[in-house]
C-alpha cells in the first residue's frame, strides 16, 4: 500500500487518483453500515469541543443534524468494512487526543477499498467504544445510543 501526501493535506492512499478516472457502472444496492473512528478535543483553541471530527481532517467536523458527505473522487468518507474498537485495531497512525468509535451508514457514491469503503456520505448511527463519559456526551449531541450487544470497553 502506498500513501501520497499533497500541499500539506493528510496522506491518501493511490487508490484516490485511480478513482479518477472509474465511471459509474450503473449498479446500485441498498445502504452500507461500517465502522470508524472520530477524535474528541480541540484542534485549535477558539474551536468548540462539542462536535465529533474526522481523524486526518482537522477542519472536518460531523454535523449532529445532517450527513457527512465528500467527493469520493478525492476524498469522501472513509470507513471500515470490520469492527474497530482501539487505536491498535485502527491500522493507521491517528495521533494524540481522544478516540471514539462507532458504525454508520453509508450510501450515494461508494468506493470499495481492501479494508472498507470511501463514500460520498454518511450518518452516525452508534457510538460504541471509548471514553464512558465522553461516548455518553457524544451520544446525546448525536442522538443515537450504543448498538444493541456492544459494550464501551
Amino acid at each position: 500500500m502506498r500513501w501520497f501526501v499533497v500541499n500539506g493535506l493528510p496522506p491518501f492512499h493511490d487508490e484516490n487518483r485511480r478513482a479518477e478516472a472509474i465511471r459509474h457502472s450503473g449498479i446500485r444496492v441498498g445502504e452500507i453500515i461500517a465502522y470508524r473512528a472520530w477524535r474528541v478535543g480541540l484542534w485549535w483553541l477558539w474551536q468548540a469541543d462539542d462536535r465529533l471530527r474526522s481523524i486526518y481532517m482537522r477542519d472536518y467536523f460531523w454535523q449532529p443534524d445532517e450527513p457527512a458527505s465528500g467527493d469520493v473522487r478525492t476524498h469522501g468518507i472513509y470507513s471500515f468494512r470490520d469492527m474497530v474498537r482501539s487505536r491498535q485495531e485502527y491500522g493507521f497512525p491517528i495521533g494524540d487526543g481522544e478516540i471514539l468509535f462507532g458504525r454508520v451508514k453509508i450510501w450515494g457514491e461508494v468506493v470499495e477499498h481492501e479494508w472498507g469503503y470511501r463514500s460520498q456520505f454518511a450518518r452516525i448511527i452508534s457510538l460504541d467504544h471509548g471514553d464512558p463519559a465522553l461516548l455518553e456526551q457524544f451520544r446525546v449531541i448525536y442522538g443515537v445510543k450504543v448498538a444493541a450487544g456492544r459494550d464501551t470497553a
